[in-house]
C-alpha cells in the first residue's frame, strides 16, 4: 500500500509542529512538503528539525511547487493563507484538511464551492471530545429553548491571536441554528477578529 503524501501549511506554528511530528512517525504517511509564509525565518530549514529528526524536506514558501504531487494539504493557518492555498489545491487537485478558524460567511462559501472539485474536511475543532460537545449542546439548546440566554466563555493560551476561537464560534453556530437564528444577528462578543496576542 502506498503512503499518503502530506503537505503541511504553517509548519513552524504550534499545530504545524505537532502535525509534522505525527506525520513523520506514521507508517502510512509521507511528508511531501512543509510550507511557511514568505517572510518566515524557517524557510530552507529541514522540517524534521522540529522533532529532532531531519527528514530531507525543506520548508518552502512556493506553494504551487511544493504541492505538486501531494495528496493532501493540512492547513491550520489563517483565513487569508488558507484561501490562497485553496485556490492552488483546487487547480492541482490536492485535497485539504482545514482547521483554520476565523472565516466569515463569504469565505466559508468559497470552501463549499471548492469542495465540488476537491475533497475538503473542514472543522473549527478536530477533537472528538469537542465534536461530542457540539452534539450535546444541540440537545441542551432544544431542551432549554427560549427560556434561557446561552453564553459561551472561553480561555486560551496568551499567544492566541483570534477571538472568538473557531470552537467558540462553532458552539455559537450550534445554538443559533438550533434556535432558528442567525448567529451574525444575535451574537455579542467581548473580543472579535484577529486582535493579536493577549
Amino acid at each position: 500500500m502506498s503512503k499518503i503524501k502530506i503537505a503541511i501549511a504553517g509548519s513552524s506554528g504550534r499545530m504545524g509542529k505537532t502535525l509534522l511530528e505525527n506525520v513523520l512517525l506514521a507508517d502510512d504517511l509521507l511528508l511531501h512538503a512543509a510550507l511557511e509564509h514568505d517572510s518566515s525565518a524557517m524557510l530552507g530549514r529541514d522540517a524534521g528539525e522540529f522533532s529532532g529528526t531531519p527528514c530531507g524536506v525543506k520548508i518552502s514558501a512556493d506553494v504551487a511547487a511544493a504541492l505538486r504531487g501531494a495528496d493532501v494539504l493540512i492547513d491550520f493557518t489563517r483565513p487569508e493563507g488558507t484561501l490562497h492555498h485553496l485556490e492552488i489545491c483546487r487547480k492541482l487537485g490536492v485535497n485539504m484538511v482545514i482547521g483554520t478558524t476565523g472565516f466569515n460567511a463569504q469565505q466559508k462559501a468559497l470552501l463549499g464551492a471548492a469542495a465540488q472539485d476537491i475533497g475538503i474536511v473542514f472543522a473549527p475543532n478536530m477533537s472528538v471530545g469537542v465534536n461530542l460537545v457540539f452534539k450535546l449542546l444541540e440537545t441542551a439548546t432544544r431542551v432549554l429553548s427560549e427560556g434561557y440566554d446561552i453564553e459561551i466563555i472561553e480561555a486560551h493560551h496568551r499567544h492566541k491571536v483570534d477571538a472568538p476561537s473557531g470552537t467558540a464560534l462553532g458552539l455559537g453556530e450550534v445554538v443559533a441554528r438550533t434556535l432558528g437564528r442567525d448567529l451574525a444577528q444575535c451574537a455579542v462578543y467581548g473580543r472579535e477578529g484577529v486582535t493579536g496576542e493577549r
